[in-house]
This record gives structure tokens, sequence and C-alpha cells, in this order.
């Protein structure tokens, strides 16, 4: 079986001085959920990358390992 341990959840913060407390990308101004809307609107993750300097590729894994953890109904518990 294949390990389903968090590899990339601690990228993931809460400060609720940042983005209105959302959780975002390493305490940057970049919520997940932004970077979900890349990924939904069909960029692959070499486009973000290229448009978003800034941006590591674990960041954006971090995102997607962070939205299945909630909707497997895992408790999360993010850094700040």
């Amino acid at each position: 079986m294949k390990n389903t341990e968090p590899k990339y959840i601690n990228r993931i913060t809460v400060d609720p001085e940042i983005c209105h407390g959302k959780p975002c990308i390493r305490g940057m101004r970049w919520p997940v959920e932004v970077l979900l809307d890349m990924m939904l609107s069909e960029m692959s993750i070499e486009e973000i990358l290229e448009d978003h300097p800034e941006l590591e590729k674990e960041d954006i894994l971090a995102s997607l390992e962070y939205a299945k953890m909630l909707v497997s109904g895992r408790t999360i518990t993010l850094a700040a």
C-alpha cells in the first residue's frame, strides 16, 4: 500500500494577517484556492511555475495534498 502520510502540508500556513487567514503557501500571499483555481483552469504545473517563479513545484503539490486531506475528513493542523 502506498504511503499516505502528508509530505508537503508543512508548506501550507495560516496567518490572520495574510489573505484574511486563508490557507496560503509558505506565508506568502498565495492562497491555496488560487493555485487550485489555476489547475482547474487547466494550467499545467510547468505553466504555473513559469508564470510565477516565486512558487515551487512542491507548493502546488502541497495545495493538492491539502485539498485531498480536506475531502478525506482528516484533521489538519497548519503552521502559522
